[in-house]
């Protein structure tokens, strides 16, 4: 078991009440006594919830005013609606890229497809013409730089990465709020869109692919550093992605007959991503040993 340091208090400090709080409560912990401090420690699975409680009730409960859970009750599972509730810009995401997958007919419907590709294109006879970049950029189409992950190209691409968006979207809301996994969204598909396309040339290419590998560096960098429950992946998910990509980088996914794979994406997001997970995790783990 890893514990995990939650309270840093002088010596002086009385931690007797909250102490016997956690014995109440049946909570895993110690008290051990650093360079004139005195240090909570517990399992690091709980330890952002014994903060909150330390906020909350630093002098413990004399009163006996906290209702205890039943011990051995499972909790009860949130429904659907709550879920989504709880995790409005995951479901947002979703929400447009079922939209576009409609509108578009999973990349059937090229009329509608061309004003959410990351190059412009008109179909002239069975050939594809894309419009440069910088000429896109230049009439302010810069939207062209993020929408290509709302597009899919058949059901189970969307399925499969709708399922893991909300897999991993909804962690990180969770940890770290709306605003900022809609900014992780947008900026791992900002890189992950830009090096596909330095990778493979005028394409067409789309799908939240490249920003489900940001999602998961990001987790996977940030709970090194700074353990919490919420990025906590079991290893099993971790090797089976990284798995998938290197197989998708040695080309046998292709040959087998699963199409051309946005391996530059896939890259990108993934380097991305441990890069946010890299600051974000340094952070928060300064900010936990100042408490």
């Amino acid at each position: 078991m890893n514990l995990v340091a939650v309270v840093r208090l002088p010596l002086t400090a009385d931690l007797s009440g909250f102490v016997t709080l956690l014995q109440r409560l049946q909570v895993p912990h110690r008290v051990s006594e650093e360079a004139g401090e005195q240090v909570l420690w517990v399992p690091d699975d709980i330890g952002d919830d014994v903060r909150i409680l330390y906020g909350r009730f630093p002098d413990g409960d004399p009163d006996q005013s906290l209702e205890l859970p039943i011990i051995g009750t499972p909790p009860k599972r949130p429904g659907f609606v709550e879920q989504v509730t709880r995790s409005p810009i995951t479901a947002l995401v979703l929400l447009l890229s079922l939209a576009v997958g409609v509108v578009t007919l999973l990349g059937e419907n090229l009329q509608a497809l061309h004003w959410l590709t990351f190059l412009e294109f008109r179909i002239a006879g069975d050939y594809i013409q894309f419009t440069p970049l910088a000429d896109s950029l230049a009439a302010g189409q810069w939207w062209r730089l993020v929408t290509p992950m709302l597009i899919h190209f058949g059901f189970l691409h969307i399925a499969m990465n709708g399922l893991w968006y909300w897999e991993l979207g909804r962690r990180i809301e969770a940890r770290q709020g709306g605003i900022n996994l809609l900014g992780l969204t947008l900026l791992f598909s900002l890189v992950s869109n830009f090096v596909q396309y330095l990778v493979s040339g005028p394409s067409l290419f789309g799908g939240l692919s490249g920003v489900l590998y940001g999602l998961l560096g990001h987790c996977w960098i940030y709970q090194w550093l700074a353990p919490n429950p919420a990025y906590r992946l079991p290893r099993g998910v971790l090797a089976m992605m990284l798995g998938w990509l290197a197989l998708c980088l040695s080309g046998l996914v292709s040959l087998i007959g699963f199409g051309e794979i946005a391996n530059g994406a896939h890259v990108g997001g993934l380097l991305i991503g441990c890069f946010t997970g890299l600051l974000g995790g340094l952070f928060a783990r300064r900010k936990m040993s100042r408490r």
